[in-house]
């Protein structure tokens, strides 16, 4: 579905992505873990169009899309959440998930409308819906920013630390929403520090450190990996 080849970000002389290869499949939710620094916000952003590779390819359901920007690559079905959310402000949350709707998801109309109404409903904020997003505490300004994102209707869900912030009530808030939307098929690519609710979603984990891949494959298996200990200063991953 989504596939990275040897992709590469150089800042300068600095290297923050090496080489790295990436595939997620069909419905499949893959969570990236690692330490401060590793890479991992970089290549969420090479993935979903907010910047450039260096190096490397990039596709979608086989087409090239490296050349592509954020907008475009939404507008394929490749949705993305930020770790800060920054919804409009002098907007209700409904027509926050309006405009996502018309300008991510290319709706108008009435169709825009359903897509705004489902994206709350999925994330229940509904009862929110006419509140000025400004008034939202960071539980509602987080899941305001994943309706915004489903708004789209994305095959393809990238999450930016979406627990980030939350204590772990409202971290399972989210959890319990993503599970859903797993429910219904799309594929997800989830960075998160917060692993223990991070494994209760994907179906295979990757350990990322100094812009490269040094762990994938189950969660268990990840978590066991010394490698993955070691990078996290021989402290285990909680």
């Amino acid at each position: 579905m989504l596939v990275a080849r040897a992709l590469s970000k150089q800042f300068g002389s600095l290297t923050v992505i090496d080489r790295v290869d990436f595939r997620l499949a069909d419905a499949e939710a893959v969570g990236i873990v690692g330490p401060n620094g590793a890479g991992k916000t970089t290549l969420l952003n090479l993935l979903s169009g907010a910047m450039q590779p260096s190096a490397g390819q990039i596709s979608y359901r086989e087409t090239d899309i490296k050349a592509q920007d954020a907008a475009a690559r939404c507008r394929l079905g490749i949705g993305r959440s930020h770790q800060v959310p920054r919804p409009f402000i002098g907007m209700t949350v409904f027509e926050n998930v309006l405009v996502a709707a018309q300008q991510g998801g290319q709706a108008q109309g009435a169709d825009a409308y359903q897509r705004g109404v489902e994206a709350l409903q999925a994330c229940g904020m509904v009862e929110h819906a006419n509140r000025r997003a400004e008034t939202l505490g960071l539980l509602d300004r987080k899941r305001l920013e994943l309706a915004r994102a489903l708004a789209t209707k994305p095959d393809i869900l990238l999450l930016d630390e979406i627990g980030g912030g939350l204590t772990d009530g409202e971290a399972e808030v989210l959890v319990r929403i993503i599970q859903r939307l797993r429910q219904g098929g799309i594929a997800i690519v989830w960075i998160e520090h917060i692993v223990h609710i991070l494994v209760q979603v994907v179906d295979r984990l990757i350990c990322m450190d100094a812009g490269r891949i040094i762990a994938d494959g189950s969660p268990s298996a990840v978590l066991e990996n010394q490698a993955v200990m070691s990078a996290y200063l021989g402290g285990g991953v909680v």
